[in-house]
């Protein structure tokens, strides 16, 4: 019987993944065939000479979130070139990925989990990874010392605070962690929140599985967001419908806050932002 390799070690060893966590990604999505069988399990041993292809990624990004990104900032024309960027729920970092693309000049990810954040993005030098951290409680001293050092001789007024952020959280309303974002950020920032209504709203108002369905609760969702941060100082200036929805099917939106501006019409924006398709 001739000897064999794992299928995520033999991917890497083509050069077809960066690296063995890449690999099983790649296997999990469905988008690896073995002699033009589906390669399901990464363990599974093939023969060195195997014919293994990887089919192509529709997503430019290293995970989905990046898309949904992509056109909340072509939405409310936000560039990050030159700037230092905060994301908070981090997972995967398809938030991160695209403003490095987009020319952002480094990146914080803070995550409350850990090994989440794509190899690439890992290994990247503009990047700094703050794992196993509730953003809730998420101090300047600690966010200065984990960065501090990283940003010195960065050319920039302030290289060690962020003036662009993204807040994309789950389990927790994202009310609960702006104030620790914001004290993190430089007097001019932006901030842009991904709200779920399946974890803003009231238990009473989430369906079966977690689906939120009723578009009265979507709205309901939005305008107690945008009065919370109305009243807070973050200076809500717009929204739109993510292109995309939840791994759930949940309807989700974004927001744009301009911390200490004025805010814009909540209602208006908020029914264009239900009025928009999505995916």
């Amino acid at each position: 019987m001739p000897k064999g390799e794992r299928l995520d070690r033999l991917l890497v060893e083509r050069g077809l993944a960066p690296s063995r966590e890449r690999a099983q990604r790649l296997i999990l999505a469905g988008r690896v065939t073995v002699k033009g069988v589906l390669a399901d399990k990464a363990g599974s041993v093939f023969p060195p000479d195997a014919d293994i292809a990887v089919k192509e990624d529709p997503c430019p990004y290293v995970s989905r979130g990046g898309l949904k990104l992509a056109a909340a900032l072509d939405e409310f024309t936000i560039s990050p070139e030159g700037r230092f960027f905060l994301d908070v729920g981090s997972s995967t970092g398809g938030f991160t990925d695209v403003m490095l693309r987009r020319g952002a000049r480094r990146a914080v990810c803070v995550d409350v989990g850990r090994g989440q954040l794509d190899w690439s993005l890992r290994e990247d030098p503009r990047v700094t990874v703050l794992e196993g951290v509730n953003a809730r409680y998420l101090t300047k001293k600690v966010f200065a010392g984990a960065v501090g050092s990283e940003a010195a001789g960065l050319e920039a007024p302030d290289p060690g605070v962020p003036d662009l952020a993204a807040v994309d959280l789950s389990f927790i309303s994202v009310t609960k962690v702006l104030p620790a974002v914001l004290a993190l950020m430089a007097e001019k920032s932006e901030i842009i929140v991904l709200a779920k209504p399946q974890f803003e709203a009231g238990r009473d108002q989430v369906g079966k599985g977690g689906i939120v369905k009723d578009p009265a609760v979507h709205r309901t969702v939005l305008e107690s967001l945008w009065t919370w941060a109305s009243q807070n100082g973050f200076g809500p200036a717009a929204a739109c419908a993510s292109p995309i929805r939840g791994a759930k099917g949940n309807r989700e939106f974004f927001v744009h806050m301009k911390p200490g501006g004025k805010s814009s019409e909540g209602e208006r924006e908020i029914e264009r932002a239900l009025r928009e398709k999505d995916g």
